[in-house]
């Protein structure tokens, strides 16, 4: 077992790189090369809502508008943004005229005005004392289907039971079009995940981390993302014999249109390599250390593996700064190694959003 896919970080990373070259499961395709992969899909981690986050997103997207979407910048879009650029008109109108009224103050939509005019995905003019508003490209509907994928490479009978329950809340709440589960091939005949008691709706991929291959032992069902979903609030805890109802809110699907699309805009923006932004990539002992020749896996030289997001901190024991002469030719337009792995990892994700 390679001590880079131990721990369920590096297990996740996998999992990504998988979905980046193989997408979808069970595809009978060959492994996917810098020059020849799927640019209609994205794939990020780690985002979701505010009561519900995913280890793993997968965006599957309209080639042509994906590419048109490059139009808007490689930032996301917040709801205040989507809300003026995907109202804004084709020709010159007072923006209360052309916008629907947001449900909030307008002065919020006014400096959301101002701030689509900064990065030029909207023109504006002043008439008076009014603000024109003139859009500069269609927004385009480039979002076809979300999946989500929960990695845990070993899945004992605690950790089934913990992460059914989160399942569960996915299929009823429907915001994806399917959930997955990721778990480590065992290569044993009936794979211990299909063994463990989750919900019938969700997917079971075997994956084997070092060879980047996985089986489907269970495909998932399609979730009705158009439809009402039911988010559950409480659920009984009195114990087996516990026959008490569980609290829940219904979920329009005007809301989880709107919550679907902030989450695409999110995972567009950061994409899976963005795990380096939050890590300590100027410490002397970080590296990235390739797998592939499109993956590099961050490793720290102290530890002697590769380390998970939440150890890689100021407050880690070995944390050392890069020495000044490591980054004294260039700095600071070039900097030091943690800069230089920065941006090729930032390369990396840009590749992935054609157009840009």
């Amino acid at each position: 077992m390679h001590r880079e896919t131990e721990s369920e970080f590096g297990f996740e990373l996998r999992t990504c790189r998988w979905a980046e070259r193989e997408w979808p499961p069970g595809a009978e395709t060959e492994a996917k090369t810098e020059t020849d992969g799927d640019d209609t899909i994205v794939v990020a981690r780690q985002l979701g809502t505010k009561r519900r986050r995913w280890d793993t997103i997968v965006l599957e997207c309209d080639p042509d508008a994906l590419r048109r979407r490059a139009n808007f910048g490689p930032d996301r879009l917040d709801g205040d943004l989507l809300h003026v650029v995907r109202n804004a008109p084709a020709e010159w109108t007072y923006y209360r005229d052309a916008l629907p009224h947001p449900g909030y103050p307008w002065r919020y939509v006014r400096e959301a005005i101002h701030r689509a005019d900064d990065r030029g995905i909207l023109e504006t003019r002043k008439n008076g004392n009014r603000i024109e508003i003139r859009r500069r490209w269609d927004y385009p509907d480039w979002l076809e289907r979300i999946v989500a994928i929960e990695n845990k490479p070993d899945l004992d009978a605690s950790a089934a039971r913990a992460l059914g329950s989160q399942l569960e809340y996915d299929v009823a709440v429907g915001l994806a079009d399917e959930v997955w589960v990721a778990t480590r091939k065992t290569g044993e005949r009936v794979e211990p995940a299909l063994l463990e008691d989750l919900p019938i709706e969700a997917g079971i991929l075997a994956l084997d981390p070092a060879a980047l291959t996985a089986d489907v032992e269970w495909y998932p069902r399609s979730l009705a993302v158009s439809e009402s979903g039911t988010r559950i609030l409480e659920r009984p805890d009195g114990g087996p014999r516990d026959g008490s109802a569980a609290r829940f809110e219904y979920v329009d699907p005007g809301t989880k249109a709107t919550k679907r699309l902030a989450i695409a805009e999110r995972a567009y923006e950061r994409g899976w390599r963005s795990f380096v932004d939050t890590m300590r990539s100027d410490c002397r002992y970080f590296e990235l250390r390739a797998r592939d020749p499109r993956q590099a896996l961050p490793y720290c030289a102290a530890k002697g593996r590769c380390q998970t997001a939440a150890e890689c901190a100021g407050s880690c024991a070995a944390f050392e700064p890069e020495p000044p002469t490591w980054r004294t030719r260039g700095w600071p337009i070039e900097g030091g190694p943690g800069q230089r792995s920065q941006r090729v990892l930032e390369e990396r994700r840009r590749r992935r959003r054609p157009g840009l």
